[in-house]
């Protein structure tokens, strides 16, 4: 897989309640991903740009919803996420990785 492409694909981690919960019981990240990513880039990603090993990854897209803006009629953009499952023994922590990517 084209390295460059890899470094596109992950968009942005999910933090919220779920996503916390989610890393806690199951050892689960969740990111934003391209729309068009595959299951096997999401995994080449992860382990490209975090050095841990990957699981197994879950993706679901979210529709985005219609909302008014005014009087005229808007819609959001549609979300792709990724659930990633690390392998055991594996941790990922973001704010050690956004640390080591703002030096770089």
């Amino acid at each position: 897989m084209n390295q460059q492409r890899l470094m596109k694909v992950i968009l942005a981690p999910i933090v919220s309640e779920k996503s916390n919960l989610l890393a806690e019981k199951r050892n689960q990240m969740a990111f934003k991903v391209l729309s068009d990513a595959s299951k096997p880039e999401i995994k080449a990603a992860v382990e490209l740009l975090f050095g841990v090993e990957v699981a197994s990854v879950t993706t679901t897209t979210t529709k985005g919803k219609v909302k008014r803006f005014g009087r005229t009629l808007g819609r959001r953009s549609d979300v792709k996420k990724a659930y990633v499952s690390l392998a055991a023994g594996q941790e990922l922590d973001l704010e050690a990785a956004a640390a080591t990517a703002d030096k770089e």
